[in-house]
Parts: C-alpha cells; structure tokens; sequence
C-alpha cells in the first residue's frame, strides 16, 4: 500500500500533537499496511513474522572464538555452540535464519536442535532436555551454507510463549574452513562453546562462554494475519551498549514489554537490527545502514513498522553540513523505500553526547545534531517523531545526557536510559 503522502499531510498537519513523552504522532492515523511476507493462501491469512533479529557482520579479529576453537585460518572444527535468543512474539511453529553472508567459505552445520534452556533463563548452558527439538533443512539434518547467504529451516514446531528465552545448539564437525565468518558481536547474551559432539547434553561440562552471537540472524513465527513487527534500525544505542549482559534490557525489549501489556498489540514482534559502532553512511562496523537497509529491513518477515533511530556515528565523526544534508537524505530514501513496502516509519532523535568525544570543543558536532533533530520533528516526512533526544537529555544542559540516564561515557544509555526511551514511544502508534 502506498501513502498518499502530500494530500494526507495537508488534511492533518493542523492535527499534530505533541505528548508529555516527548512523540510527536498524527492525531490521524494512517490507512492500514499490508505485510512485507504475503501468505500462501492469500490476503487476510496466517503468515510468517520476524520475532527475533540479529544484524549478521564480520567478525572482528578481538571477537573471534577463543582458542582452541579458532586456529588459524579454521573456526569450530568438532564444536558445540550454545546461544540463547530472546523471542518476541510466541507460537508454536518457527523457523531459523543460518548466516553466512560475510563468510569466506561455507559453512558446514553439521547438526542443529532447538530447546527451551534450564528455568528459561537467558545465557545458560543447559536446556530441558524433553523440549529439544531436531532442526532440518529441506529435511537433512546437516545444511552446508554457503558463502555470502543464509539457509533457512524448515517449520520446527515447538510451544513458545511471548517474551521467553530460546536455546540454539549447532553441531560443526568439520568446522568453517576460513576466520572471515559472521556473527553479532554485542549479543548482551553469554553463548557457549564446547568440544566434541554435545548436540543432546542436558548441559555442557567445561564450556567456554563467549558473549557473542554467531551464525544466527533470525527466528519467523507463523502468526495471525494481524500480527506484524517492528524492525529497529540503529547503532549501539539499540544494540544495547550499557544494558545488562543476560538481562534484555535494551530499549527495544523494555518496548516490546510495554506492548505486550495491551491486548491491540500483543502480537507486534520487535527485530534489532542495530549492531555497535555502524554508520548510516560510510565508515562505522559493519555495512553501513544505507547499505544493509533492504536485507536488514525490506528482507524480514512481516515488517508492518520501521523507527529510525541512527545517526550519532555519522555526525560524532564529521558533523559538517555535507554530513547533516546526506544523513538527511539517507533518512528520506529509507522512508521512501519502506512506504513503497506498505510499512510505516517513525523518526527517532538523536540523544545528546555533550561530554563524549564526539562533541567537538567548537560545538560543530552539536550543532549538525541539532539541525538533524529539528529536520526529523519539523519535515512531517516521517509517519510520527519519537522524540529520544528530550526524553534523556538534561533539562539543565541539553547537550547532556541526564546523570541518571548515562551509562558513564556520556553517549551510551544505562538500563534506566533505555526505559525511558521505550516510555517515549506510546503502545497507539502499532496498533492496526
């Protein structure tokens, strides 16, 4: 479906409004959008969901598995790897996204089960065993990936409930046959690698953890035709840097509570799709986000909501005018391409980082913040405004984050700055 944008602007700019969170949203709302994955059985009908993301990059040199599991030019030869993922919206049929994108050889998984972990915690090494389920791939149990794409899995039927942590076990008997491999390297989850063949072990005995993520880049629930997700596309901020390792504290957990609260938005499933120290234009880690936006936004399942919340990279590094015209312009193809894609977009300002290393002492910096932020909750081009920036800032020195909310660098969030953004961002703007 596509936005009739300009008449629709004309007919409710008079009706904007702005709340005590700080979210500038149209008193109007917009019509109904249709979901990026079409059923097989046609409009109206069940369909696939994202309900668990993690942005796939290449593996860094300091967030390679330890020894021995890396040697040389040869990763998890006859390895176990454990990691624990965060559901969103639950059901009883998922399948599994298997990364590859950024390897330099395929990736052989020998085998793969799903389980819920011991007491369903998050970053624990044993499950409960009676959950345990098979995971196959055009019904083998071994799927060779290869380099540059993703495998998915077929239906694997399993009872999760909303908000419950997942266990993923993959068995590598050969291992990957180079050290250019994916992963997610701010999972905020401690995962686990053990030697030998312990794809079934209730627990794994004398496993090394690792808080990263690799080879995983999505879990799909089948849902009801009304269900739909939300994709986060943004930096460190919404990776969660300053939250708790094993708590899902980011603010796209704290967002995804707050919905579940509410029965009009039960089913919206959240998608991060951030990852530490990315750009939206060039340089930063990992593909920038102009460069990942179709894969990482567009490529997911049943993507009914897009917020936009990344930038700070771009502008803490060069923020002169050529950066503020071409980040705005970036913000403007992203809302372009999502709107061609029925999915709404919703702006996010940049929080503060007065203090950082990124506020130049002639305050450049600040200032491309702040004519970005004006841009993004004046231009009506995005479908409503989070405004992050006035729900963390210092109300005493605005180029500054609240002491309460700063995680210590004053750029990144602590768990309490992370509430707040999720308190920003009224449960209304997903309901259908």
């Amino acid at each position: 479906m596509k936005f009739a944008r300009n008449r629709f602007w004309l007919a409710t700019l008079a009706a904007l409004t702005v709340g005590t969170t700080g979210v500038v949203t149209t008193a109007t709302a917009r019509a109904a959008t249709a979901s990026l994955s079409v059923a097989p059985s046609g409009p109206g009908s069940d369909h696939w969901v994202a309900t668990w993301t993690s942005m796939p990059q290449l593996t860094e040199a300091s967030n390679m598995p330890p020894a021995p599991y890396t040697q040389g030019n040869h990763v998890m030869a006859n390895t176990t790897l454990r990691q624990t993922i965060h559901v969103s919206i639950g059901g009883s049929r998922f399948r599994l996204h298997l990364n590859n994108i950024f390897g330099g050889a395929a990736l052989p998984i020998t085998a793969a089960s799903i389980a819920i972990p011991a007491g369903g915690a998050a970053g624990v090494s044993a499950i409960q065993a009676a959950s345990a389920k098979t995971v196959t791939f055009g019904g083998q149990k071994a799927v060779t990936v290869p380099a540059g794409k993703e495998s998915i899995s077929d239906p694997l039927y399993l009872n999760v409930a909303s908000g419950s942590n997942l266990t993923v076990t993959l068995y590598l008997a050969a291992g990957q046959a180079s050290n250019h491999i994916t992963s997610h390297p701010g999972s905020r989850t401690t995962s686990y690698l053990a030697q030998g063949n312990h794809l079934t072990d209730t627990t794994l005995a004398n496993a090394t953890p690792v808080e990263h993520w690799y080879f995983l880049s999505g879990l799909d629930v089948w849902a009801p035709a009304h269900a739909g997700a939300v994709v986060m596309l943004g930096d460190s901020l919404t990776d969660g840097r300053g939250s708790t390792t094993n708590g899902n504290d980011r603010w796209p957990d704290d967002l995804f509570a707050r919905l579940q609260k509410h029965s009009a938005t039960a089913d919206v499933a959240v998608a991060n799709q951030a990852a530490g120290g990315n750009a939206v234009l060039s340089g930063g880690l990992g593909p920038t986000a102009l460069s990942r936006f179709d894969r990482d936004v567009l490529g997911q399942s049943g993507v009914k909501w897009l917020i936009v919340f990344e930038g700070v990279n771009d502008l803490g590094v060069n923020g002169s005018p050529t950066t503020v015209n071409a980040l705005i312009a970036a913000y403007q193809q992203f809302i372009t391409k999502a709107h061609a894609a029925g999915i709404k977009v919703i702006g996010a300002t940049i929080t503060p980082f007065g203090g950082n290393s990124y506020d130049d002492p002639a305050g450049t910096h600040e200032a491309a913040r702040q004519t970005v932020n004006s841009w993004i909750r004046t231009s009506h081009q995005f479908d409503a405004v989070a405004d992050f920036d006035q729900a963390v800032r210092d109300p005493a020195n605005p180029r500054r984050l609240q002491p309460i909310y700063d995680s210590g660098d004053h750029l990144h969030l602590n768990p309490a700055g992370y509430h707040s953004l999720a308190n920003a961002l009224p449960y209304t703007l997903f309901t259908q």
